[in-house]
């Protein structure tokens, strides 16, 4: 196998930066803080992306094994989820028996072949039920997977840009009868924490999940131009976005001079706050499990420290990022 793409001036450009910024989080030692909060978050929007209706709150409340109101099928697929990105990281990114593991963790008890290529011709539709992409004939998934695999163990292109192919290859493929998307993100991540560990804890399903439309529409054009330069590009910037948000916010809460409880607490209502709006004193009560008066003095503090805008009068007031 020989993947089609380009190397184009952007994505040097991207390469360098995103070397540069993880380069310069390795040197200052800054440490991923809250690592539960950022695997849900990457949870919740890789399965979102799919249509999984649950949202970050409810998400948290199924992985801390509390009772969820919500389509059983959601709930086990954010089970199933959670125990694949536990084990994915330990796992080889160029072993197609290890990859199928992850698939089966991530899929068991939801489809008739967990862990198990399709048997069976597969489809992609769009919303008016037209077929937009096929994937490969079965009959020769399994020699493409592993083809793919050992040209990303051979090659010596950036991990970035690698990382970028492999997601956009296994998305050609199709290689499951469903999974597909997901198991695509998460291998993209797992080739990438191999390059540096720090990829293990940043969310960059979230930003996926923000430019849902943008990534489909990279997928799709790639797909039928049959080069991969326009997904590479997409996803590097997502990448970099990723990495930008966890620096600003590393920046801010070291300004700040915030201790580790302070920190802890912030994290939680930044992490809520990039997938909402904004948020009030009940709801950060809930998200935090605080006494009304403790979650009020919380906010009061990140309010007049800049991390949040005030707005509304006492009865409705609500926050959002400064």
């Amino acid at each position: 196998m020989q993947p089609s793409y380009r190397i184009t001036e952007k994505m040097l450009n991207q390469v360098q930066r995103i070397s540069e910024l993880t380069t310069q989080l390795a040197i200052e030692r800054r440490e991923l803080h809250l690592h539960k909060e950022s695997r849900i978050r990457s949870i919740q929007s890789s399965l979102a992306i799919e249509n999984n209706s649950l949202s970050i709150e409810q998400v948290t409340a199924v992985i801390e094994g509390k009772r969820v109101l919500g389509p059983p099928k959601d709930i086990h697929e954010v089970e199933n989820a959670y125990e694949a990105y536990e084990r994915a990281f330990q796992l080889d990114p160029y072993s197609v028996d290890d990859f199928l593991t992850a698939h089966r963790l991530l899929t068991k008890d939801l489809v008739t072949h967990a862990g198990q290529f399709r048997t069976g011709d597969v489809g992609v539709y769009d919303s008016a039920g037209q077929v937009i992409h096929v994937g490969a004939r079965p009959q020769f998934v399994a020699a493409l997977v592993q083809e793919l695999f050992d040209w990303a163990k051979a090659s010596d292109i950036s991990d970035y840009v690698k990382s970028c192919i492999v997601h956009f290859e296994l998305e050609i493929i199709h290689p499951f009868e469903d999974g597909n998307g997901r198991m695509g993100r998460l291998w993209q991540s797992v080739i990438l924490s191999h390059c540096n560990p720090i990829f293990e804890w940043l969310p960059i399903e979230s930003v996926i999940y923000h430019y849902q439309q943008g990534y489909y529409d990279a997928l799709a054009f790639s797909n039928q131009s049959n080069d991969a330069t326009v997904f590479i590009e997409f996803m590097l910037d997502a990448i970099l976005e990723t990495l930008k948000n966890y620096q600003d916010t590393q920046l801010q809460s070291q300004t700040v001079r915030l201790n580790p409880k302070e920190e802890a607490v912030w994290e939680k209502i930044n992490a809520y706050l990039l997938e909402h709006t904004s948020i009030t004193n009940s709801i950060a009560q809930e998200l935090l499990g605080l006494s009304e008066s403790s979650t009020r003095r919380y906010l009061a503090l990140f309010s007049k420290n800049g991390f949040l805008i005030v707005e509304g009068t006492t009865r409705d007031r609500r926050y959002r990022l400064g």
